[in-house]
């Protein structure tokens, strides 16, 4: 039967092709034509079936030998990561401008030393600190001193580092660092730039990322079984991770590392140039480097040398400093660095913020020209008048800058968006508004009054602002306790 089959199809072929000829005839196309159009065609094809026969011949085709070959691949990327513990010879001693960092962790060195005294009572060691800071400011360099006050090994790896292309590789290489870690116990595990393992989970998945996500957090979990093993982390975007990475249990300190002050500048510079043939006042180069990271001293310190070199100099001056400032701020983009003038208004600026929030007791511990440090409202009950308080306190700086330079400036923008939510807050969430249904009408009035209030304390106090403005302006930084100084000496 499959014979004839066979047979009437190769019939009713050469049948179509008859056909197809008689009427390719009729159309004028000659015979000669169609040979070489068949000729050409048999030729492509001939160099399609050659392709497919030399994939076949040198391509696995059994899917045992394919998943091999993937295999093969995910053992050379483990080939790549490599753990082994660091010995850590850098101190506290060798990291300037971190004092309250430093004390903040002093008590995780201790944990590291001395296990036993903490055991005897109770207390658990915190599983994880998490770094946060700008990019430069020595987040790497703090967690190094760490685990080199301890004495302890040093564990580093990049979030980055984790992510892969085969899912399932970054969860096997966070497994097989905690091991290690614990092997070596007590150890430090500092994981650079967790946020790129870290992110939130939302509706863009990634599962590579999501598993090693899993993974982190259940060795966290875990660590009751081990003791002796902290996670340190860094981050610039705290704001982006996810909150179960954030939860009571794993990340239990979080230490916020700033951009050094004008002391800090001057503490760090003196290490940079210990070794250097420096003529000059170190302090000048702190002023004139506001807003620097360490990692942007040390640079501005390298490049000054190499001009003073290049130029033949014996020594190293302030004029080095001078001329290569603005090669390393462009190298450096990140880097927010201020004038002579545009200090001054940041000055008077955050000099009426402290004074004001000292005067309606809003809580803060220093203020310096480009931050101020106002405590977050950590409780389920808040009054009306605290929240009118802080409002005061954020359109302060405006009416100073305002009075002073009858101008108004950019730098304004952050406080009158926080001025603009705790506004909106206190009406539409607390229901603190004189109506029972609170609309934007009522949040606009509260803004207004609290502007024209933040005006009238500024004319009674305008003496203690000038005092603090130029303080702040020498040192960069002022504390609450020497605003109090000041009010005590002009009042």
């Amino acid at each position: 039967m499959q014979k004839n089959n066979k047979s009437l199809v190769v019939i009713l072929s050469l049948i179509a092709i008859l056909i197809g000829i008689a009427m390719l005839q009729q159309d004028g196309f000659s015979i000669k034509d169609l040979v070489n159009d068949i000729i050409a065609g048999f030729i492509v094809f001939g160099f399609f079936l050659l392709i497919i026969f030399l994939i076949k011949k040198f391509a696995p085709t059994n899917p045992n030998m394919q998943q091999g070959g993937v295999q093969a691949q995910m053992e050379e990327i483990d080939r790549d990561f490599i753990i082994e513990p660091q010995k850590s010879d850098v101190t506290f001693k060798d990291v300037a401008g971190i004092n309250e960092v430093k004390e903040e962790l002093v008590e995780i060195v201790d944990f590291l030393k001395n296990p036993e005294k903490y055991k005897k009572f109770g207390i658990k060691m915190p599983k994880g600190v998490l770094l946060v800071g700008p990019p430069g400011v020595g987040k790497t360099l703090i967690a190094r001193a760490v685990a080199g006050e301890a004495g302890v090994p040093f564990f580093y790896q990049s979030g980055a580092g984790f992510v892969q292309m085969f899912v399932g590789v970054g969860a096997k290489r966070v497994k097989q660092l905690f091991a290690k870690a614990k092997q070596n116990a007590p150890a430090i595990i500092f994981i650079d730039e967790i946020d790129a393992i870290g992110k939130a989970r939302g509706a863009l998945r990634n599962d590579e990322r999501e598993a090693t996500l899993n993974q982190l957090l259940t060795e966290m979990d875990g660590f009751e079984k081990s003791e002796g093993v902290i996670v340190i982390a860094a981050t610039n975007k705290v704001d982006l991770l996810d909150d179960a990475l954030l939860r009571a249990g794993r990340f239990d300190r979080r230490v916020y590392v700033e951009l050094p002050g004008l002391e800090d500048r001057e503490e760090i510079l003196k290490i940079y140039l210990k070794n250097k043939p420096f003529k000059g006042n170190i302090r000048d180069i702190a002023k004139m480097s506001v807003g620097f990271s360490g990692a942007a001293l040390a640079s501005l310190v390298n490049e000054a040398s190499i001009y003073a070199l290049n130029h033949g100099k014996n020594e190293i001056t302030i004029e080095d400093f001078l001329a290569v400032k603005d090669k390393v701020l462009a190298g450096k983009r990140k880097i927010l660095t201020y004038t002579e003038d545009e200090k001054k208004v940041l000055s008077y600026y955050q000099a009426a913020k402290a004074v004001t929030a000292h005067w309606l007791e809003v809580d803060f511990e220093k203020m310096s020209l480009v931050k101020d440090d106002f405590k977050e409202v950590d409780r389920e009950l808040v009054s009306k008048s605290e929240i009118e308080s802080k409002i005061q306190v954020y359109l302060s700086g405006i009416v100073c800058v305002e009075d002073i330079f009858k101008e108004k400036y950019s730098n304004a923008s952050k406080d009158i968006k926080k001025a603009k939510e705790l506004a909106h807050k206190m009406i539409t969430e607390y229901g603190m508004g004189d109506k029972i249904v609170s609309n934007e009408m009522e949040v606009s009035a509260l803004l207004e009054e609290s502007y024209q209030r933040a005006k009238v304390l500024y004319v009674s106090q305008k003496d203690v602002i000038l005092k603090v403005q130029e303080k702040l302006l020498e040192n960069e930084i002022i504390t609450k306790a020497e605003v109090k100084e000041i009010f005590n000496e002009v009042l």
